[in-house]
This record gives C-alpha cells, sequence and structure tokens, in this order.
C-alpha cells in the first residue's frame, strides 16, 4: 500500500466505508433502495444540527471549566486527564454492552494489552500534545479567537505532507494557504490592538495545529496494530494518556491545586465535568455521523461554517466589540478553510473521473 497521509477526515472514511459497517452507524438501506428525499434531507439536518450543538456546546464548556472566574480551577491537565478517562471508560462500556448483544452489537472486544499499549504510545504522546494544547490554547484566549488561534492546521498538513511524505500541493491550494496565514497574523494584529493578546495562547494554538497534523498522518502507521479499528485506537490512546498526564500534573503541582480547590466536593462541578467528557467523547462519533450521511467535503464546509457559527456567538455570549479588522482576519481564515477545502475537492473528482491518472499523483490530493 502506498504511503499517504490520512487526515481525521480519511481516517473516518477508512473506519465508515470498507470492511464491516460501524455497528454505531445506521445501515444504507437493503436491496439498493434509497430513503424518500425529504426523510434523507430530515436526516442530514438533524444530524449537522447535532454535530453543530456538540461542537460549540463542548468548546463553551471547556472554556468554562479551564478559566472561569467563578469556578477559579487552574488544572487544565487534570481537566483533559479525566476526559481522557471518561472517554476510555465509555469504550470500554460500549465493548461490554456489544459482548451482552443489543444495542451495539458488533463493536471490538476491548482488552487491555501492553504489547499493543507499547506500539501506540508514540502517537499517544502526539494524542497528549494535541489535547492538551487545545484546552491550553482554548484557556489563554477568549473562545472568539480560538478558531483563529489554532487555524494554521490546514497550513501544516501541507509542509508536513512535503516535508514526510514528499507530496506537493497544487498552486491553488497553496494560494488559500496564504490566505489562512494572512488572516492568522491580521488577527494575532488585531488581538494585540485591543489588548487582549496572549501569546501563550498563540503558542499552544500553534502547537495544536502541528499536533493535529502529526496526529493524522501517524494515525495511519499505527492503525494495522489495532487491526484497523478506530474504536481500539481511541481506547488505547486514552489509556495511554491517562498514565502518562500522571508525572505531568505532578511535575506542575496540579494535585496541590487540587486540594486545596473548593469545589473538589461540589456534585454541579464533577457533573460539568462528566459533561464535558461525554461531549469530547460524542463528538468524534457524530462527526463520523455527519461523514456518513453528506460527505468529507460537505463535513469541512459544515465545520467551516460551524466555526463561524461558533465566533460570533461567542462574540454575543461575552458581550465583546470588535473591530471591522478583526472580523476581517476571521473571514480570511475561514474563507481561506473554505477554499482549500473546494481545491482539494475539485482535484480529488478530477483524478477520479480520469482513469489515466498516475498513483503518484492520487496521492497528491490526499492532503
Amino acid at each position: 500500500m502506498t504511503r499517504v497521509q490520512l487526515t481525521r477526515t480519511g481516517i473516518l472514511r477508512m473506519a465508515l466505508g470498507g470492511g464491516a459497517a460501524d455497528p454505531l452507524l445506521p445501515a444504507e438501506g437493503g436491496g439498493g433502495r434509497r430513503a424518500p428525499f425529504l426523510l434523507r434531507a430530515l436526516r442530514i439536518a438533524a444530524v449537522v444540527c447535532l454535530y453543530w450543538f456538540i461542537s460549540i456546546a463542548m468548546v463553551f464548556l471547556n472554556k468554562y471549566l479551564l478559566d472561569s472566574p467563578s469556578l477559579r480551577l487552574d488544572a487544565p491537565l487534570f481537566v483533559t486527564f479525566f476526559q481522557c478517562a471518561l472517554t476510555a471508560t465509555l469504550c470500554l462500556g460500549l465493548s461490554l454492552g456489544a459482548a451482552c448483544g443489543p444495542p451495539c452489537p458488533g463493536l471490538p472486544a476491548l482488552r487491555l494489552d501492553p504489547k499493543v499499549s507499547r506500539s501506540v504510545l508514540p502517537l499517544s504522546a502526539i494524542f497528549i500534545g494535541m489535547v492538551t494544547s487545545n484546552n491550553l490554547c482554548l484557556k489563554h484566549v477568549g473562545v472568539a479567537f480560538y478558531n483563529v488561534g489554532r487555524s494554521l492546521t490546514t497550513v501544516f498538513n501541507v509542509l508536513l505532507s512535503y516535508l514526510l511524505l514528499k507530496q506537493t500541493t497544487s498552486v491553488y491550494a497553496l494560494l488559500a494557504c496564504g490566505v489562512i496565514i494572512g488572516g492568522f497574523w491580521l488577527g494575532i494584529d488585531q488581538e494585540g490592538a485591543e489588548g487582549t493578546l496572549s501569546w501563550t495562547g498563540i503558542f499552544f494554538g500553534i502547537s495544536a495545529s502541528l499536533c493535529v497534523s502529526l496526529n493524522a498522518i501517524y494515525t495511519k502507521k499505527v492503525l494495522p496494530v489495532v487491526d484497523g479499528s478506530i474504536w481500539r485506537l481511541t481506547f488505547y490512546n486514552n489509556v495511554n494518556a491517562c498514565v502518562l498526564f500522571f508525572p505531568l500534573m505532578m511535575l506542575l503541582g496540579e494535585f496541590r491545586t487540587l486540594y486545596h480547590f473548593d469545589k473538589l466536593g461540589s456534585p454541579s462541578f464533577w457533573g460539568m465535568m462528566t459533561l464535558g467528557g461525554v461531549f469530547g467523547f460524542a463528538i468524534g462519533y457524530v462527526t463520523g455521523l455527519q461523514i456518513k450521511f453528506t460527505s468529507p467535503l460537505t463535513h469541512n464546509v459544515s465545520g467551516t461554517a460551524k466555526a463561524c457559527a461558533q465566533t460570533v456567538l461567542a462574540v454575543i455570549y461575552f458581550e465583546e466589540t470588535k473591530s471591522f479588522l478583526w472580523w476581517a482576519s476571521n473571514l480570511m481564515v475561514l474563507g481561506g478553510s473554505f477554499a482549500y477545502t473546494w481545491v482539494k475537492g475539485l482535484e480529488m473528482r478530477k483524478v477520479q473521473e480520469d482513469p489515466n491518472v498516475k498513483n503518484s499523483e492520487r496521492n497528491e490530493t490526499g492532503v
């Protein structure tokens, strides 16, 4: 098999595509019969709305847990650790439910194999960097700027594809990346002009973008170790993360912070923590649902539109006033992301329609 970059969308297509059907996703109608148009439209609308709701709610909820003046909990690694632990628990619970029959009859049996865990460990280190950087970026920047702060994922996809996989990118896609970079720097300039710029948040936003790209590349390399199962990989990744987080939390003194935290025994606090963990687990599932009912291209467009809605909601909710150039930076990032997605979609369609395209040229569309 030719080594090509596999993005998160590509990974989900592997999970939801060939082979056995995903037991948590609806099966296609039998006998080649398609559901009525109205029913399919309602299903798509419901799935997209569910994706938007969970994704946006998760960001606002994590912002509360990480940087709420009323909560005053300075333990971002603990919040991330708890979400990883809950995700691993939910994966195991679904596996046990599958063993007993409905409602998930087909999920792979999950058991902790130390050999597999060691093989997944390098990816788990990248995974920790990804989730931790995401949360630390959100802790130090506002929700409205969060999308711009970690907007360089597409740029790193292109860069790492060339450096690690020797894949080239078309001029039009590179121009789209240039628009994203321009919007990123304009956003930094405008945050500085408004006195809300956090270089710590910018650093973690760039780190998160880099780790997301690395995670997509190395996930493909590790998938054969877990028999191509996204569920097994999610389980091992989160179990490894829980183990690795302990020394990090000790090193940064978060156990002492938790000891002096006045809401540690509050049911409402643990309820919010649990809800954040459930949303973190659910976002992977609803992302798969959205791709299943639409397409990877539509999913990326939906994600871009969701980011726009999230920014507007954040400005309204936190009663912020932003300049014209600040809004322009967001539009540049969103427009560049949409243009990149559109260009790659057109290139993939052209490759699929032309049987004479070489394999090397086919692989260039995998960024």
